[in-house]
């Protein structure tokens, strides 16, 4: 079986239909199939490498059968639109580009994702295809993005991920014009491929993002939304819905641990049906979360002497500490995880934590590990071992 994206899937069934008696194909009938088409070139040569090939030939492929080919999802490439002209001048043809194309995906199942919090609450709107706009805030590294993403997975449901900075515009979100083999194209944007997919679009880092996200207040009302560079209206499929995540609730950050967090406009957040806040997950959730890890990156606990234990631990001590104003900074699930993947290449659990931690000030970084030490006398004790070993063999090699 030949595994194709759905875009590559799309472009092998409308050219099959346009030619239904061909059994191979040369290399440039595709690309000019493709042009007069609206496909881009550069997935129908990703999809034809995919292809066999007729024995000592260059540049000509077999036409293979729907039933080779592994979830064909053929979509009716779209007629070229004409852009409007000045009064008395000729009409001006503008090539649209398919809207199926890799960013438009069911997520795979990840075998280390734990189903804890709100993550039932999304499932049932996700499965409702009901368009319900969505806002979940929550300290980073708390598996916001994971917990949706992984919904997804769940449901089968086509999924689309925007990653939100200060520069992105409408045309990042909407689409806009790009030269293509000379011609000029209109590329809609992931936001347009979500609506007609009727997928679930993400907008990750909601709060990163500047007043040019104002583009998407009709988005979020569930409105067909007029494309204004080409005059075409898009109407959202069903099952589209629109779920963000941030940092903070659009309110901006007061103490600054969140600098580029904006400060968003009421009426764009008043779009938003629900907010969810979720927090860090409580000890017996992220001790099967660190576990998971563990059996990912080949770590043997029995190695470590209960060190899922200490490093929960740590990692609760130094959030309580964090809540109570004792210290500025705080572990998050997500550095956990890096910490297990650290210790399963340098084999040392208080090297693996140093390591992990050093992205923080000195101060913070030497209290946090003090209080690791405290908890996890062995590991102190181990690493003054080795210390005790390097300088006697430091001392023996010495050339006096």
């Amino acid at each position: 079986m030949i595994k194709l994206s759905d875009y590559q899937n799309s472009i092998l069934a409308a050219f099959a239909t346009a030619n239904p008696t061909a059994a191979t194909f040369k290399r440039q009938d595709m690309f000019t199939f493709c042009e007069e088409q609206g496909f881009t070139n550069a997935s129908a040569y990703a999809m034809m490498k995919k292809l066999p090939r007729p024995v000592d030939t260059r540049g000509v492929y077999q036409m293979i059968a729907s039933n080779n080919v592994v979830a064909i999802k053929p979509v009716a490439a779209k007629a070229p639109k004409a852009m409007a002209a000045a009064p008395g001048a000729a009409p001006v043809s503008l090539k649209i580009q398919s809207t199926s194309s890799e960013e438009v995906y069911i997520p795979a199942t990840d075998p280390t994702f734990v189903k804890w919090g709100y993550f039932a609450d999304v499932s049932k709107i996700i499965k409702s295809n009901m368009f319900f706009p969505m806002y979940v805030s929550g300290l980073s590294g708390n598996g916001k993005t994971m917990m949706i993403e992984q919904a997804c997975a769940a449901a089968k449901r086509e999924y689309v991920r925007i990653q939100i900075t200060p520069e992105t515009d409408e045309d990042d979100l909407i689409g806009g014009f790009r030269l293509l083999n000379g011609e000029t194209v209109f590329a809609k944007g992931p936001v347009i491929k979500a609506m007609e997919a009727g997928a679930i679009l993400l907008i990750d880092e909601i709060d990163r993002g500047s007043t040019k996200l104002m583009c998407l207040q009709g988005v979020l009302e569930g409105k067909p939304v007029l494309i204004k560079k080409t005059g075409e209206v898009v109407q959202p499929a069903e099952g589209f819905n629109v779920i963000a995540t941030a940092n903070t609730k659009g309110q901006g950050d007061d103490n600054g641990r969140f600098i580029s967090a904006t400060i968003i406009d009421e009426a764009f957040l008043e779009r938003f049906t629900i907010t969810l806040e979720q927090p860090y997950p409580t000890a017996a959730t992220e001790r099967r979360i660190i576990k998971g890890h563990m059996n990912k990156f080949g770590v043997d606990e029995s190695d470590y002497e209960g060190f899922t234990e200490k490093l929960i631990q740590w990692g609760q001590a130094i959030r309580k500490t964090f809540e109570d104003g004792g210290v500025d900074e705080l572990i998050s699930t997500r550095r956990l995880c890096h910490i297990v993947q650290t210790l399963s290449i340098f084999k040392d659990r208080a090297k693996a934590i140093e390591l992990c931690v050093n992205r923080f000030d000195s101060d913070t970084r030497e209290a946090f590990m003090d209080l690791y030490s405290k908890i996890d006398i062995d590991a102190a004790a181990s690493d003054d071992m080795d210390a005790d070993a390097d300088i006697n063999t430091n001392i023996d090699d010495a050339p006096f």
